[in-house]
This record gives structure tokens, C-alpha cells and sequence, in this order.
């Protein structure tokens, strides 16, 4: 039944009409016996909420998955809201061992996963971590832009997985489940406003049609933000402008068959974040100094007429993205079929200013037009409280892609002088088939396998580099192609009812691809091969004080054999360019975990700590810092090769987030909560040795936040605040031509946020 009267209060930990909630979380029943290591059926997260009679519930969320052998960060929308993450870059605000750092300021991102990932700006490749929206695959990572609104729950899982479902992976992935249609009639609204005239509206209706036909409908509107300014003329940068929309359409002929199509689409106009020059590696012109909220940029009227944009062209983008999914499942009675197909579309037109400068040194204009087609089938035993468990499934994917880059050089001189555009295709298909069982022994003993096979398919065609007013380059198609097994066995131990240990070996395989953004000599297109990683897991899951303490905690090694990462090449008479390539032999380890303690009724803390280092044993590669300052010294790009061995992977060591809420009634029928919650991050080698400006320093964000809620939980007003400190950092990094950039990250915000729910 829906929540009435005082359950949110009560909920929040606090007394009224003399009952007492324990915490915010809905009810999650503890199973009797050990669940089985394959998870149970997700439930609809639409679904109102059960008010227990006893006025008893649990401190904490996802009691279930405190029994299945994994690692992985479960996320309410509550916590994301709580947070102000809305979008993927913000999940590294609540996740352990995880770093998303945007390209260039853009809206396309790369994920780091316990160390786990690399720096792809053509996004023409398979990331090591995968993001899943709905259960589908997105194979480029960009696709899911303006997509975290209206959300269920996320789920980040560190590690290799595809035994299950999905397409196999080396570092993970990142599961954003959006809330589908329910059988009663709700609607709702929020409105979010703060510093630098930013606004974020988003609003929702879903409800039934007919006897087992509902739908939901929900979209977003962002708008402002942009907090830099260019020094040189007082013009302003980085404000958002975007919307996006969702609807789902869900019908249940009978009771064994649920039939939901899903369509989205989203349109983004945004400026994105202008970098910082830090050095200037070749010449000895001077730099442009900025302040930390400021940023230079150009863009020629000969660029904007050539590429087909209007003269005073921002750094912004240009993007449409849509799509559509059937999920269809039925129960069979001893066995259940799903199938989930899905068409996902990119239309891309990117403008950033890769120099910093009011110079034409390294403008950049990108175009994308990519599109993906997957289809998945599982079949499944229906009851998850049988002690075999298992899953088969087969997994098929296609993608197209067509890029333009569009670079202006007219200011870098002698080395260049002029404008250049590289042209490419990229064709892919995967197939694979998986499976995974696993068997609950005497003695709350379950063991698990899963094997998955995988086989893909890609080439890059049609590749030209032309100089306008100049030679056309024509280079031949390259293709690449792997086929191999990946999987996973182990066991877990429920030792008492609220601690589980398990142990896990899992092997992960990531296909190969190609590098293709500036290309200038036919050996760039060498397809760099594919990449495998070992992975040993020791886990823990117990609460201890149930609805008092919770502890999970996992440690890991990875062995990796061709490990995939960006390194240099030396182009004589060019210079020096970023080039995936894969490095031999290399290795990690570490460790995370979670702590939340509910000592007393107001006060809820939750703290994560992710601790990893890796080394490579062995990397033969271009050392980009000392070929720069060769050529600074002499005049003459010359490659000076080195091996990596022993040398640290450059991720960051130590991150930690959390967050502390005091829960307290300020009447009969109403709440307030507040609290601080603060983020560190170590430093980040931004090449293999890297040092100095090679390297991102460490940073520490501290925010907090205040919330009234009346007992009918109908509506809530919030004041917060990010970054409270005003401290200056830095998200991510990378070399134009002459410069090395860093892009800073967001100063202070101050904000507040009005939402109901009826």
C-alpha cells in the first residue's frame, strides 16, 4: 500500500504517535536459508512502498544482495539524490575504486574501474567497463549521455562479468535501472536551482491504461551552470542546454508474461568545460595565465564556415541520441525465457579548443554518427529458493560508426600552419554464449561456475587525412578479429546468517580495436589485440549488529596479459601522438569496502574506501616526457624508447567518499535531515611513468546538505551546497600540440531543490 500519514518520518528514524522506524530503507525480508549466488528477480522499483504494521524496518537497503557472492555498489535514488549525482561522472562521489573522467570537458566519458580502463577520445572502441541502462549494452560509452533521470537504482560491479548476461568485459560494469511503469497513478515533479543560474527540472506520470497495460512517461530539462569566463573579452562558458524524454509502455497478457517497450530520446546543445594550459612543452612563447574559473578560446571564421557552424562558435556540443527496447519474459513454469532486444542511436557534432588559447593551435570538430543493434536471450530456472540455480543465454551485437575530425592548425606554426580533417568507418559484430550454475551444498555452502565464449568482428574502412590546400593521405582498411573463452568459478560461505564469505577466480576478455583520430602514417592503424585479465577475489558481506553495523569488503589481484592503455608514437617531422597499444604483462591489486553504522536512532553514516596499485612488468613504449624535451632541447623530434618495467600504473592509490545524515523530527508531521558528505581522490599519472604536470595532483571535496519532509512524504525542499571549500582541482588531463591541459573541476554551488510525489 502507498505510504501514508507519518511512515516517511518514522522511516527517517524518527518517533511519531509513538512509533519508532529504525531507518529510511524499504523492508527486505532475510531469507530463512542461503540464497543462492545467482541474484533473484529484480522487483519493480515503481512499486509504492509496504508500511510494516510493527513499525519495524531496516537501516540499511539491498538486505537480499547481502547474500550473493560479489562486490558490487548497490545505489538507491534516494542516496543519488541525496549525493546530486545526475550524471555518470558523479557515480565516482559513491563508489569505491571507481574514476569517470570526462574527455576534454565533454560530454563523452571514460571509466576506471579498480584501475581498470583507458583514455579513448574517438569512443570508437569497447571500454573495459561497460555501461548498461535497462539491462541493454550501450558499445559506446558517449550513448548514454542524459540518461540518469527518473532512476530505480544503480549498480556498479568491479571485476570481469558476461557469465550471466550481457557481453563480457575486463573491468566491469555500470547498471542504471530506470523506474517503470506501475499499476496505480503517480506523478511527480523537482525543480533544482543554484549558483551560476543552473536549473535541472524533471518531472514524471505513470499509471494503468487498461486491464495490464500501464505506462510511464519522464523527462528532463537542464539548463545554465556554466561557472568559466575567457579573460581576454569577459565571454562566458559551460552552460547547459539539454532535454531528454523517456517512455515505457508495460503489458501483462497474464500472469507469466510481461511484455515493455521502452523508447528515448535526448537532445544536448551544452558548452562544455575549456581546459588550463599548465606548460608549454615546445617553443618558449608564453602561456596564457588564468585564473582557475577561466579559460581561453578560438574559433576562426575559415574553421566555423568549413565545418558548417555559425561565426562565434562556443566549445559546446551537438548531439542527438535515441533509441528503443522490448524486453519480453515469460515463465514456462520450471523455466522462465527473456529476450531484450534493443537499437541505440548517436549523432554527434563536438567543438572543443584542445590548445586553451585565443590561438588556432588545436581546435578540434568532431563528428560521430554511430549506431548499435543488440539482442539478448536468457533462459533461467523460475524459483530462486531451489538449490541449483542456473542460467544459459546468447548474446548478439552490431555497430556502425562514421567519424570526422576537423582540426585547426593555423596558428601552430612552423610546424603545421594549416586546417586538416581524418574521415573513417568502423564496422563490429559480436556473438557469444554463456552460461552459469551454481549449487547450494549442506552447511550454507554454494558453489558457482560460468563460462562465456565470445567472438568479435571489426574493421576500419575508408581512412583519409586530408590538409586543405595541401596532400590527401589514403589509407587501407584494417581489420581484427578474436575469438576466446572467458569465465568464472568459485564459493561461498554464508557462516552465520548475516556474514557471507566467498572466493572467486574470474577470467575477462575485451577485444581489440584501433586508434584513428589524427591519423598520418599507415602503421597507426595497426590494430592494437585483444585483452585478458585474471582476477582473484576474497569477499565479505555481514552485518554484524543487524540495523546497526554493515561491513562489505573485497580484495583483489588482477593478472593482466596484453592490458590495454593509451601510449605514444613519434611521427618524424609530425611529433608525437597518443596511440593504444597494449602492454605485455602487467598486474594490480588491492582492496575495498563499506561501512555503515546506524549507532542510535538519527545519526546514518556511510563510508567507502577503494586502495589499489599496479605495476608493469613489462611495457616497451615511447617515453612522451623525454621525447618532448628532446625536441625542446635539439629541434628534432627523435623517439626515445623505454621499458615501463616496475613502474607504478599511474591510477589513483587511495579514494574515499561518504556521507553522514542526522534524521530528526522537528513536529508531529514533520522532518529534517542534514549532513556533510566529502570525497578524496589521490593523484593520477596522466602517462605511463608520469611525473609533474604528467600527473594530476590529489584533491579533497567536502559538501553538505539540509532536507524538510512532511509525514506524507508528498513533497521535500532541500538546501545544499558542493564543493563547499572552493577547492581548486582538476578532473582530467591531456597534451595539444605545444600544451599540456588539465580540466578543472566545478567550484563552489549553492543550490536548492523543491520535488513532489503524488
Amino acid at each position: 500500500m502507498r505510504r501514508t500519514g507519518g511512515s516517511r518520518l518514522r522511516a527517517a528514524g524518527v518517533s511519531l504517535a509513538g512509533v519508532t522506524m529504525l531507518a529510511c530503507a524499504p523492508a527486505l525480508a532475510v531469507p530463512a536459508k542461503t540464497a543462492a549466488v545467482k541474484p533473484v528477480p529484480r522487483q519493480d522499483p515503481s512499486a509504492p512502498e509496504t508500511v510494516e504494521v510493527s513499525g519495524i524496518r531496516r537501516a540499511f537497503t539491498h538486505a537480499s544482495a547481502q547474500h550473493l557472492a560479489d562486490s558490487a555498489t548497490r545505489l538507491t535514488a534516494e542516496r543519488l539524490t541525496e549525493r546530486g549525482v545526475v550524471d555518470l561522472r558523479g557515480l565516482e562521489y559513491v563508489a569505491p575504486n571507481l574514476t569517470v573522467q570526462s574527455i576534454n570537458g565533454t560530454a563523452s566519458t571514460n571509466f576506471y574501474l579498480r584501475g581498470l580502463g583507458f583514455n579513448d577520445f574517438t569512443q570508437n572502441n569497447m571500454g573495459p567497463v561497460l555501461t548498461y541502462v535497462d539491462d541493454v549494452a550501450y558499445a559506446y560509452s558517449t550513448m548514454a549521455s542524459g540518461m540518469m533521470f527518473d532512476l530505480a537504482d544503480v549498480t556498479v560491479t568491479p571485476g570481469p562479468v558476461g557469465t550471466e548476461h550481457g557481453q563480457s568485459t575486463t573491468g566491469g560494469e555500470v547498471k542504471l535501472q530506470t523506474r517503470d511503469p506501475t499499476n496505480m497513478f503517480h506523478f511527480g515533479a523537482s525543480q533544482d536551482m543554484a549558483s551560476y543560474a543552473r536549473s535541472r527540472s524533471e518531472a514524471y506520470v505513470s499509471g494503468p491504461i487498461a486491464r495490464g497495460l500501464s505506462f510511464r512517461l519522464a523527462g528532463q530539462v537542464r539548463q545554465g551552470g556554466g561557472w568559466q569566463t575567457d579573460p581576454l573579452d569577459g565571454a562566458h562558458l559551460g552552460d547547459a542546454n539539454s532535454w531528454a524524454l523517456r517512455a515505457k509502455l508495460k503489458w501483462t497478457p497474464d500472469s507469466r508474461t510481461t511484455i515493455l517497450l521502452s523508447g528515448h530520446v535526448m537532445r544536448d546543445e551544452s558548452q562544455v568545460v575549456g581546459a588550463i594550459p599548465i606548460a608549454r612543452l615546445i617553443g618558449s612563447a608564453p602561456i596564457p595565465t588564468v585564473g582557475w574559473t577561466q579559460t581561453e578560446w578560438s574559433a576562426k571564421d575559415a574553421f566555423t564556415k568549413l565545418i558548417g557552424r555559425k561565426a562565434g562558435l562556443k566549445p559546446s556540443e551537438d548531439n542527438w541520441f535515441w533509441g528503443a527496447d522490448l524486453h519480453v519474459a515469460h515463465d514456462f513454469g520450471p523455466v522462465t525465457l527473456t529476450s531484450v532486444s534493443a537499437f541505440e542511436t548517436e549523432r554527434e557534432g563536438e567543438y572543443t579548443d584542445q590548445d586553451a588559447t585565443a590561438a588556432a593551435q588545436a581546435d578540434t570538430y568532431r563528428t560521430i554518427a554511430a549506431n548499435s543493434f543488440t539482442q539478448e536471450l536468457r533462459l533461467s530456472n523460475t524459483h530462486p529458493e531451489d538449490r541449483l540455480q542456473w542460467v544459459i543465454g546468447a548474446y548478439y551485437q552490431r555497430s556502425r560508426m562514421n567519424q570526422s575530425f576537423y582540426f585547426d592548425y593555423t596558428d601552430y606554426r612552423p610546424a603545421r600552419g594549416y586546417m586538416q580533417v581524418s574521415r573513417f568507418g568502423l564496422d563490429q559484430e559480436a556473438t557469444s554464449e554463456f552460461g552459469h550454475v551454481s549449487y547450494r551444498l549442506p552447511g550454507n555452502v554454494t558453489l558457482f561456475t560460468g563460462l562465456l565464449h565470445e567472438i568479435d568482428d571489426r574493421a576500419i574502412t575508408g581512412l583519409t587525412s586530408q590538409v586543405y590546400g595541401g596532400r590527401t593521405l589514403d589509407f587501407h582498411s584494417e581489420s581484427t578479429a578474436a575469438a576466446q573463452f572467458a569465465g568464472q568459478v568459485g564459493v561461498s560461505w554464508q557462516a552465520a546468517r548475516n556474514v557471507l564469505l566467498y572466493y572467486k577466480m574470474s577470467k575477462g576478455f575485451k577485444p581489440g580495436g584501433f586508434t584513428a583520430n589524427n591519423t598520418q602514417v599507415q602503421a597507426q592503424l595497426a590494430p592494437f589485440g585483444p585483452e585478458t585479465v585474471l582476477t582473484y577475489e576474497l569477499g565479505l558481506k555481514s552485518d554484524p549488529i543487524p540495523n546497526v553495523l554493515r561491513i562489505n569488503a573485497a580484495a583483489f589481484y588482477n593478472d593482466f596479459h596484453n592490458q590495454q592503455i593509451l601510449g605514444t608514437i613519434l611521427i618524424p617531422d609530425y611529433g608525437p601522438l597518443s596511440q593504444l597499444t597494449n602492454v605485455p604483462k602487467s598486474e594490480s591489486w588491492g582492496f575495498e569496502g563499506t561501512i555503515d553504522i546506524h549507532p542510535f536512532r538519527h545519526l546514518f553514516v556511510t563510508q567507502n574506501l577503494g586502495w589499489q596499485r599496479g605495476t608493469f612488468q613489462d611495457f616497451p613504449t615511447v617515453n612522451r616526457a623525454r621525447t618532448n624535451a628532446y625536441y625542446a632541447q635539439h629541434g628534432v623530434w627523435k623517439a626515445i624508447n623505454d621499458n615501463f618495467a616496475g613502474v607504478d600504473n599511474g591510477q589513483p592509490k587511495l579514494t574515499l567518499n561518504g556521507q553522514l545524515d542526522w534524521r530528526q523530527a522537528v513536529s508531529p508531521d514533520y522532518a529534517v535531515e542534514f549532513g556533510p558528505n566529502w570525497l578524496y581522490r589521490g593523484a593520477q599519472a596522466l602517462t605511463p611513468g608520469g611525473t609533474g604536470y604528467y600527473r594530476l595532483p590529489p584533491y579533497f571535496l567536502l559538501g553538505a546538505h539540509v532536507t524538510l519532509r512532511p509525514a506524507s512524504d508528498h513533497w521535500q525542499v532541500t538546501l545544499y551546497a558542493s564543493n563547499i571549500l572552493n577547492r581548486q582541482y582538476y578532473t582530467s588531463g591531456g597534451q595539444a600540440t605545444t600544451t599540456y591541459l588539465y580540466i578543472p573541476g566545478a567550484p563552489r554551488f549553492i543550490g536548492g531543490r523543491v520535488s513532489c510525489n503524488l
